[in-house]
């Protein structure tokens, strides 16, 4: 099984950290792990903003660097979610897109087709887990609330393989952090509003830290505690379930 690591433009500039981990954790689980190097942005921004046309050669360039793996596996639900949902219809107009079926979540990877059964790192604080919303309702990470399903979660099942870590969740535990990409520019004070709410629902859990599987939802509440001086901080979950290995 070949894999192929996708680390976004803005985890790579911002978060380098999640990338290594992430590489870390999948050599540690004994994964045939490469890096294409030249790797670049998905196309996410463009397309959200409205200029889809320049989306396409960035699918192109990504379906060219990751054709020849059995998986794409990126630490980043709203990338994977664009390229899984998206480039099918970017790319059609050429050639039928392979990659797609193909790229996946690190945590949907490692739940689903690893199936981890074993204890990863070891991380003994509180945290409060945060469902980002591309990984609840496009790729299925957590039942969302809307629905009448069974309730699951494929991050507190991976981090339930952490030791010595306590998992809580916020109240309304799938609602919106605010941030959505480009909502966070065009709609500004609705999107502050929002992470301050759902970081003050964290807060109140008690936890010392917030993890989810995307980080540009991490940045935007750890964005909203610095500027009010709120004591909690925030970590990727892939950088809990790597601690200390």
């Amino acid at each position: 099984m070949k894999i192929g690591l996708f680390i976004p433009c803005y985890v790579d500039v911002v978060y380098p950290e999640v990338g290594v981990a992430t590489y870390k954790l999948l050599k540690h689980l004994g994964l045939d792990v490469d890096y294409p190097l030249n790797q670049t942005c998905c196309g996410q921004p463009m397309a959200n903003a409205g200029f889809e046309l320049q989306a396409i050669p960035l699918a192109e360039s990504f379906e060219e660097r990751f054709k020849g793996f059995d998986y794409v596996v990126s630490p980043s639900v709203s990338c994977t979610a664009f390229i899984r949902l998206n480039y099918p219809r970017l790319l059609k107009k050429d050639h039928a897109c392979e990659t797609a079926k193909k790229a996946m979540d690190v945590v949907e990877f490692l739940h689903d087709v690893v199936k981890v059964n074993q204890k990863l790192g070891t991380f003994p604080h509180k945290v409060s887990l945060h469902n980002s919303c591309h990984g609840v309702r496009e790729l299925g990470l957590s039942s969302p609330s809307e629905e009448h399903v069974n309730k699951f979660n494929k991050i507190k099942d991976l981090l339930a393989q952490v030791d010595g870590i306590q998992v809580v969740e916020p109240e309304r535990p799938d609602e919106c952090c605010g941030f959505g990409g480009m909502f966070s520019v065009e709609e500004t004070s609705v999107s502050a509003q929002m992470g301050q709410d759902k970081v003050e629902r964290h807060i109140q859990t008690g936890a010392e830290y917030v993890t989810g599987p995307d980080c540009s939802c991490l940045m935007h509440m750890a964005g909203v505690a610095k500027k009010q001086g709120l004591k909690i901080e925030f970590k990727h979950v892939v950088e809990i379930l790597a601690a200390g290995l």
